[in-house]
């Protein structure tokens, strides 16, 4: 894999033998800055001398002198645009920025790539381009070139339940590989990413990560509680339930057309704390984007601000030659984490964390998780499990007076380093304190559960691990009768069709990573069990993943999954089935050693669903959930 860094002095060329060389994993790099000479020594781990910059794009490149923009070392801050915007002998490349409107003093500029996940068929991303458009009015305010370009992106909400859900995933990695595209293409000095639905996140800090360059991202914003005609708060769980609540006779279909006609008013990210406003808070606690911009909401004056705030702060990030690197360290990780499970966030963080991990080069696992989920406790009164919305954080503060909650408690680190240039703590001190009264954050000596919500389970089912979102009001401990089914239509059908009962123990299988493909999640199952009213007297099991929105007694990201032999490819039909939250195990109860020997030798993995295409490429490439679902290892 490719890896894109600072480019060195032109004494330091590099040979071919190194442009296909992985950097060496680190486990020192944890930035405890007690003081600035810490933060001196940060910025070195990151220099030319690691022997991390032994990469395709650590090229020479001649410069033509001049009066360029510079660091307050004397280090020219249009380190990597100039490569095209100096030398007499890029002359075609100049010619074509001129073409896009650039002047003779641009080019002395740095250039920032303004990366939007902009498109007008989802609420969460359809006001992103606006948001550039401030973002590129603070950059170039700030005495830089600004210029934006466009990502794909994927609706979970709209793919929901159907088999456009299996490029949802995907879409993760895509995202990522076409920011490191566009930035290793063009030679942007900086990166500002504008992201908004649930894998546009991940894929932005993967990105950040393998360029390595000044980075920070805007999180597009939490969408507004809806209203009902009767005055009930509503959000796109309550769309998805009102299907559960119809078939079950419990709402008419007057009831249930209100509810999807009023559960979304306007742009931003789905309301609680589902995957995308779970990622934004997470990243804003990593380091990677400015305070409060994961609470601010989307069409909030705030977010306008933070926007054209955007701009300088990029300017100090190259100014001071912070990187992502530079922030990403294992303790800023563990903060996440904690973050993750105080509030009550989605099963997806178990991913996308890991996976932003391995593109950093940190080690981390699902044991971590495990380990920090015993020792936090689970304090957020928020949806799916609750009844508050992200939008509510930020009328008691926003995220970072949770943060300072939780530092003051003694759960988060405060001396990593963030974009401001300034550690967590220091971003905290004049932060105001949740004015919310406990009433949605709970205080830790009277939390929600004890420990976190999110477990690591193990088991016969699951010998690499699977994850568990269990708030704790379904209970610790679930035994039931196994019903299978291969997919996620069949459960629904058989749903609809009175199959499933209290004690079911439903199996959806063939739904994992390479089954999937790209791991669907299962929203649309939990919701409608939710709105049936099983959700305290059924369990869930599948490989494919669950959406931050959904709740109940669910347990996803089984591994090995299905499509390779895993043990959930092997269970039958009215198998006995503990669900253990206390001892994190997930068995057959009935099932012997060697009983489940002779279904393995009778068991032959079903075609895969795709064979040519952008689907087929992800699979043949796609590493295990348990080990983030990576495709560039």
């Amino acid at each position: 894999m490719f890896r894109l860094r600072p480019a060195p002095p032109a004494s330091a060329a590099l040979s071919p033998k190194h442009l296909h060389q992985r950097p060496t994993p680190r486990t020192d790099r944890s930035p405890q800055l007690k003081d600035r000479k810490m933060l001196s020594k940060t910025m070195q781990r990151s220099g030319a001398s690691s022997p991390m910059r032994k990469t395709l794009l650590q090229r020479a490149f001649a410069t033509s002198g001049g009066d360029n923009p510079k660091a307050s070392d004397g280090v020219r801050i249009n380190r990597y645009s100039a490569t095209v915007t100096q030398p007499k002998a890029r002359g075609a490349s100049q010619a074509m920025l001129y073409a896009t409107g650039m002047t003779e003093e641009d080019m002395d500029k740095p250039q920032v790539g303004i990366a939007s996940m902009w498109w007008e068929g989802n609420p969460c991303n359809m006001h992103l381009l606006d948001l550039a458009g401030e973002v590129k009015k603070g950059v170039n305010a700030a005495g830089l070139v600004g210029l934006r370009f466009n990502t794909i992106g994927v609706s979970d909400g709209i793919s929901m339940g159907t088999d456009g859900m299996s490029y949802s995933l995907q879409s993760r990695d895509l995202i990522a590989d076409s920011i490191e595209t566009v930035m290793g293409g063009q030679w942007y000095d900086a990166n500002i990413c504008i992201p908004g639905c649930d894998k546009n996140m991940p894929g932005c800090v993967i990105a950040m990560a393998r360029v390595n360059r000044p980075s920070l991202m805007v999180y597009g914003g939490t969408i507004r509680a809806g209203c009902s005609s009767k005055g009930e708060t509503l959000d796109v769980v309550s769309a998805f339930q009102a299907y559960g609540e119809y078939i079950a006779g419990r709402i008419t279909e007057e009831e249930r057309h209100d509810i999807i006609r009023h559960a979304c008013p306007g742009a931003g990210a789905c309301g609680g704390m589902y995957t995308a406003n779970t990622m934004a808070t997470a990243i804003e606690t990593l380091g990677l984007s400015l305070p409060f911009s994961s609470s601010y909401p989307a069409d909030s004056p705030e977010k306008q601000g933070e926007c054209l705030q955007a701009g300088e702060a990029i300017k100090v990030l190259l100014e001071k030659d912070i990187k992502p690197l530079d922030i990403l360290s294992r303790e800023a990780f563990e903060n996440a984490i904690t973050v993750t499970m105080a509030l009550g966030g989605s099963t997806n963080a178990v991913l996308h964390l890991i996976a932003i991990a391995r593109a950093a080069n940190i080690p981390l696992s699902i044991n971590d998780f495990e380990n920090i989920s015993e020792r936090v406790p689970f304090l957020a009164d928020l949806k799916p499990s609750g009844k508050f919305v992200m939008e509510d954080i930020h009328r008691v503060g926003g995220t970072p007076a949770v943060l300072k909650y939780l530092m003051n408690q003694g759960y988060i680190n405060g001396d990593c380093l963030t974009v401001t240039g300034k550690t967590l703590a220091e971003n905290l001190e004049k932060v105001a304190d949740l004015s919310d009264n406990h009433e949605i954050i709970h205080p830790v000596d009277r939390p929600l559960k004890s420990s976190g919500h999110l477990r690591i389970l193990r088991g016969d089912l699951a010998p690499e691990g699977s994850v568990a979102k269990i708030t704790g009001k379904e209970g610790l401990v679930f035994t039931g009768t196994a019903k299978v089914y291969d997919c996620e239509e069949d459960m629904m059908a058989g749903l609809e069709n009175g199959e499933i009962t209290k004690g079911s123990v439903v199996i959806i299988r063939y739904e994992g990573p390479k089954g999937g493909p790209g791991m669907p999640e299962m929203l649309a199952p939990t919701s409608a069990i939710m709105g049936a009213g099983l959700g305290k007297d059924v369990a869930m099991l599948t490989d494919g993943r669950f959406s931050g929105g959904s709740h109940g007694f669910i347990i996803g990201h089984i591994t090995p999954e299905a499509q390779v032999g895993g043990p959930i490819a092997l269970v039958k039909n009215g198998d006995k089935i503990t669900v253990d939250a206390e001892k994190n195990r997930i068995d057959l109860v009935d099932v012997s050693a060697e009983e489940l020997a002779e279904r393995k030798k009778e068991w032959v993995a079903p075609p895969l669903k795709a064979t040519r295409g952008t689907l087929y490429k992800f699979i043949k490439n796609v590493k295990s959930a348990s080990e983030g679902c990576v495709t560039d290892e």
